[in-house]
């Protein structure tokens, strides 16, 4: 496996659904990769996060995207598609994170150079074991580009 890294991974959980991003957050908790996780509940807020506009101002650019992709006002291919064409963003490795498993969606997401696509299991246990083995790959054994 790869060495810790010296700092926190940075995650950019971006989802709807409230109880998802719940247990989104309780699976993360359970690892011991060093994080830190925010939120959004959209789109738009995603990109105003990662743009640091706003209220996001301050925000730190994310390690890893966690994205949906069914929600409000603009949705997660909308988003995969602005973050990969933006030249300050585009190296921010994205997993899908979803509850469809319509092949559509899987092969839309790849050719908007989605890193990874993984359906929201129903079970809580199976659901939890997905999130782990995210954070745990993207926390120690892949190397994530350095912070900018």
């Amino acid at each position: 496996m790869g060495q810790p890294s010296p700092n926190p991974v940075r995650i950019l959980v971006v989802d709807d659904d409230p109880g998802d991003v719940l247990m989104i957050e309780e699976a993360l908790a359970e690892s011991d990769v060093e994080k830190v996780i925010h939120v959004v509940a959209d789109g738009e807020e995603a990109m105003e996060f990662l743009r640091r506009e706003g209220r996001h101002s301050e925000a730190q650019r994310p390690d890893v995207i966690l994205l949906d992709l069914n929600m409000p006002r603009m949705d997660g291919r909308q988003v995969l598609g602005e973050v990969k064409r933006d030249e300050n963003l585009r190296t921010i490795p994205i997993v899908v994170l979803t509850t469809s498993n319509a092949d559509t969606d899987v092969v839309s997401s790849y050719t908007l150079q989605a890193n990874a696509y993984v359906t929201k299991p129903i079970d809580l246990d199976d659901f939890n074991d997905v999130v782990r083995r995210i954070d745990e790959f993207f926390g120690r054994v892949v190397v994530l580009p350095k912070h900018a």
